[in-house]
């Protein structure tokens, strides 16, 4: 979706386009939750930002590692680096999660449930993201009911500076990046190279090989190029581009079946799976009228071609695509009231492939066009509110109508701030849904959400501690899932409900030193059966500390909780038991040698801790990282 930035003064100024609004790098500034750039203190939804200086601290190379310890999602990775990623926000499902990247949708359009697997996402080139909690249909239009995380990549701004890394370490790491950035008159660049190498992870636990079988580390290499570039035409328009590229090639132990126990087993051969990715998206933004006509127009245009080599069950080619042409204007209509007005089109297409050995679908495809409005509105005495309608028309469905309520009041003086939101969502079949070799139906429709927060935030000692608590529900229908046998044919037919509560406590001990917790319960159940769902934990905890305990030392500790959960066993033939939750400690350091050059290091899983997530997947144990970086 689009991205864009009011900087304000005395009223809301500008929107900025593409190329420059991408500068923004601030963890008290969001632009996710309105689609308005918006000081945290003015917003009633439940976001978390992170910034790329926090990412450098923690010293995080994959966007699964940037992510794992926000409160209201947890993560599930199938083994190390590369491995499929499933993002459970609030107990919805993992296609229930929007994943946007400087404007651009980047769920892969043809995957069988059309989420995004965020595990290719390398995070050396992130400025900034934001993790916003509750159905946002009214702001987004599909996907998502459970929320939307927003990646702002960096830009470039004054001189040139030229960067770079190499990093070694455990299960045959090996790891480089190389960027540069800057601007020249009207002209802005940032352009990024980053390589990741794990040679050798294990993954599959050794209780589930056949006797005398040995278990295959997995693989994985990815190279990921960015691009980020801006030029100012005249003082009040300008154009902007950003693009990416990502080739990786993992190697994987798949599953193999047993004929004659009708059971399935880690196989002894390894499966290929080669991914190439391309987004861009073009902007062209446009400021009149003194600033209160601010009006971007954008194009883009994102693709995924998936291979994967099975020797047990066939090779397969996935090939979907998307693009979307969009358009967004804001109306400063009095002081304190912003009009947000938007129209977009959108294509998705799924291509001819492979599926187990034998050719899939013909080519199909799916638009939707919508149109939206937001007013924005800043009431003085710390009151504001955020209201959002849009309506969508699908190729395939017809219409939906979403909305949005958003209202907070920040009490002056106390260091209040109560806030509450309620709205719609939903998520339109995916084309592998509706289209797919395998159980597709093309009569499905939508699955649709209501979910509604309230919650209360206080900040003490000059705003040197600060704490809060929100309560969330969500009730979510005609929810997609398979009916019975023989046919499986998917329908609406399925009904959740999920709810719970997220607080956390930040305190600032000194200029140098910050401690946060954060908390989160989760009851998230099947309406109909009243069944726990899988892989949803009801207790999420995290601790981290970030010191710079010299001017050239910085170091950072993070703990991590995740509770119980129901799962099934790696063929699902046990669907359902309870796995016990696991802790996880990492730390990491930097020291600056000189103005160029940095030492680095870290040590993830400190404790050795051996588990699986899901089950039948082991998770990497202690690892030793370490690397030198410069600065040009």
């Amino acid at each position: 979706m689009l991205k864009f930035v009011l900087y304000t003064s005395v009223a809301i100024i500008a929107l900025t386009g593409a190329a420059s609004a991408q500068r923004l790098n601030d963890e008290n500034v969001v632009v996710v939750a309105t689609r308005v750039a918006t000081p945290v203190e003015q917003i009633a939804s439940s976001v978390t930002v992170i910034t790329a200086a926090q990412i450098e601290a923690r010293q995080d190379r994959s966007l699964p590692d940037v992510l794992r310890t926000v409160p209201g999602l947890n993560i599930v990775q199938t083994g190390g680096a590369g491995g499929q990623t499933s993002l459970f926000m609030r107990g919805t499902n993992s296609n229930h999660v929007k994943v946007l990247l400087d404007g651009i949708d980047v769920a892969d359009p043809s995957t069988p449930s059309g989420a995004s697997d965020i595990s290719k996402f390398l995070a050396g080139d992130i400025a900034q993201v934001e993790v916003l909690r509750g159905p946002q249909g009214a702001l987004y239009g599909s996907d998502a009911i459970g929320g939307v995380i927003n990646i702002i990549t960096k830009a470039g701004e004054g001189p040139l500076q030229i960067n770079g890394s190499v990093e070694a370490g455990s299960f045959k790491t090996f790891n480089q990046t190389a960027g540069l950035s800057g601007s020249y008159g009207r002209f802005n660049y940032a352009a990024t190279v980053q390589h990741f190498h794990a040679g050798a992870t294990p993954v599959t636990p050794l209780n589930l090989l056949p006797s005398g079988q040995r278990r295959n580390d997995d693989y994985y290499d990815n190279v990921s190029t960015s691009t980020k570039l801006g030029y100012d035409v005249t003082d009040n328009f300008d154009l902007g581009l950003v693009a990416r590229y990502s080739n990786s090639l993992g190697r994987i132990t798949g599953d193999a079946f047993n004929p004659f126990t009708f059971a399935s087993f880690p196989s002894p051969t390894p499966t290929r799976i080669s991914s190439i990715q391309h987004q861009a998206r073009a902007t062209a933004h446009l400021v009149l009228w003194d600033g209160r006509l601010d009006q971007t127009l954008g194009f883009a245009y994102g693709s995924t071609i998936t291979a994967t080599q099975d020797p047990d069950n066939g090779n397969s080619r996935a090939i979907g695509d998307r693009t979307k042409l969009d358009w967004q204007g804001n109306i400063a209509v009095t002081d304190g009231q912003t009009l947000v007005l938007g129209a977009e089109t959108a294509r998705e297409a799924l291509h001819p492939g492979l599926s187990f050995g034998f050719p899939s679908t013909l080519s199909r495809g799916v638009t939707t066009n919508a149109g939206f409005a937001g007013l924005q509105s800043d009431f003085g005495n710390g009151i504001h509110t955020s209201a959002s309608i849009r309506y969508d028309d699908n190729s395939r469905f017809g219409n939906k109508l979403t909305w949005r309520i958003a209202p907070s009041w920040a009490i002056e003086g106390t260091g209040t701030r109560l806030k509450a939101s309620i709205g719609t969502g939903f998520k339109a079949p995916s084309l592998q849904q509706l289209f797919g070799t395998f159980g597709g139906n093309p009569l499905l429709k939508p699955e649709t959400s209501l979910g509604y927060d309230v919650g209360v935030e206080q900040s003490l000692l000059g705003d040197a501690l600060t704490g809060g608590i929100t309560w969330f529900h969500n009730d979510i229908e005609n929810l997609i899932v398979s009916g019975p046998a023989p046919a499986f044919l998917l329908g609406n037919i399925g009904k959740a409900r999920t709810q719970g509560v997220e607080s956390f406590v930040a305190w600032k001990v000194l200029d140098t030193l910050t401690l946060r917790a954060d908390y989160t319960y989760t009851d998230a159940i099947n309406a109909g059966t009243r069944l726990a769902l899988l892989r949803r934990p009801r207790h999420k905890a995290s601790l981290n500390a970030d010191w710079q305990a010299t001017e050239d030392l910085l170091l950072d500790a993070s703990l991590l909780y995740v509770g119980p959960q129901i799962d099934g066993n790696r063929d699902f033939s046990v669907p359902r038991f309870k796995k016990s939750g696991t802790v996880t400690a990492d730390f990491a350091a930097s020291y600056r040698l000189t103005d160029t050059f940095s030492l680095f290091g870290r040590i993830e899983n400190a404790f050795d801790n051996s588990y699986q997530s899901p089950d039948g997947f082991l998770r990497p144990g202690v690892g030793g990282f370490a690397g030198i970086k410069a600065n040009l």
